[in-house]
């Protein structure tokens, strides 16, 4: 165990830090709001920050495959709204099914990525500046579709259950138990595989802490995510996991897989690291490129699709204001480098975590607009710093 901590502290000071700056700021700034404001682990709080930061972590999951290959994407916000748009005209004006609907949003933010990808790989244009571009075009794409910014109402059970519905008490314990056992079975198989191959692993001592500490957390969650929330529970009961909860958790396990287990997320992570050697080694850059976009938009279409049962309702601001910019910044602070090649899918939601945090707290603070933004963009620039530090001190360690 000691000589895993000595070899853990040394990897981040030679610059390896991943996640460990976003996993510090979550517990300082629950504990800072937890002290300040109680009221802040409630449970009906508690899962407001699960429902209010979904959009914005979905978005940003996206955005790591952009960010992996070294590429920045501006227009995801407003793509997501313009592909919300799409869903609320055809499901509300004109009658379609849900999962049509659903179906013709995708399909319009894997266009859209197509789009962005091909000018990006083929034609050589900044993806700054394509991006930039398309971030004032969806602008008026979207007013276009809302007839200037008219509001179109979401009535839809399942589009609005994905952003405000319960799962069930007996559902979410079911949930907290296969999440528990999975992550037990995975962390137990890797290290015996490991172990068995003579490949350097984890002392057990730490591989049983981690499956401990993990499982403590998901029994904490479900314990208190399943208590009673409702104002006045003679009328109606509200209990039980947030149905987005196991949707961004899906999406988190398949992400991860494909960027972890699959040769094309091993090109990914090449071509950010050295895209002339990624050439060279017989990868076809241009199409990663185009294919980190498309999933990008894609999740783009999700997250507009999310925000849109959330509120219920679509309009011109939908995937605007500052949704764009937290997404980026959720990326980054979990942990995604800006300089491409190094980051992993969980630091999304890490980082949507630290983000729904800050403005929840600042809200329960009563902390206006503008300390808000101070706040999170103060944080935004320390993750960008650590990330930039770190990689320069990788580099001086080699």
């Amino acid at each position: 165990m000691k000589d895993h901590l000595l070899n853990y502290w040394a990897r981040v000071r030679g610059g390896e830090m991943g996640s460990l700056p976003a996993v510090l700021g979550l517990v300082v700034l629950c504990t800072v709001f937890g002290i300040v404001r109680p009221v802040f682990f409630s449970p009906g709080n508690i899962a407001n920050l699960f429902t209010q930061g979904a959009q914005v972590t979905i978005i940003a999951m996206g955005l790591v495959f952009v960010l992996l290959i070294g590429e920045i994407d501006l227009s995801a916000g407003f793509a997501s709204g313009v592909c919300a748009a799409v869903l609320g005209v055809t499901l509300t004006n004109h009658g379609w099914p849900w999962y049509a609907a659903c179906l013709a949003a995708i399909v319009t933010g894997t266009v859209i990525g197509l789009i962005l990808g091909l000018l990006v790989a083929k034609m050589g244009i900044p993806s700054f500046v394509v991006t930039l571009a398309a971030f004032l075009a969806f602008q008026g794409v979207g007013l276009a579709l809302l007839k200037e910014g008219t509001n179109i109402s979401i009535r839809d059970e399942v589009i609005v259950g994905i952003g405000n519905r319960n799962m069930t008490p007996l559902l979410s314990w079911v949930l907290a138990v296969v999440v528990i056992v999975g992550f037990t079975a995975i962390e137990l198989i890797r290290w015996m595989r490991r172990n068995r191959r003579g490949v350097t692993t984890d002392p057990i001592s730490v591989v049983v802490a981690r499956i401990v500490t993990v499982g403590a957390m998901i029994t904490f969650l479900a314990w208190v995510l399943t208590l009673e929330r409702a104002a006045n529970p003679l009328f109606a009961t509200v209990k039980g996991v947030p149905v987005i909860v196991p949707v961004i958790g899906v999406m988190l396990i398949v992400w991860t897989f494909v960027l972890r287990r699959t040769a094309y997320g091993r090109h990914i992570y090449a071509v950010g690291g050295n895209a002339e050697a990624a050439r060279r080694a017989g990868i076809n850059v241009d199409r990663i490129k185009i294919s980190a976009f498309v999933i990008c938009s894609g999740m783009a279409a999700v997250g507009g699709i999310v925000a849109a049962g959330h509120d219920s309702s679509v309009d011109s601001n939908t995937g605007g204001s500052n949704v764009l910019l937290y997404a980026v910044g959720a990326a980054v602070i979990g942990g995604t480098s800006l300089f491409g090649g190094r980051g992993r899918m969980i630091d999304a939601v890490l980082g949507g975590m630290v983000i729904a945090v800050i403005i929840n707290g600042m809200a329960l603070l009563n902390q206006n607009a503008s300390t808000k933004y101070i706040i999170t963009g103060t944080v935004l620039l320390l993750a960008a710093g650590v990330d930039a530090l770190s990689r320069r001190r990788a580099v001086v360690t080699r």
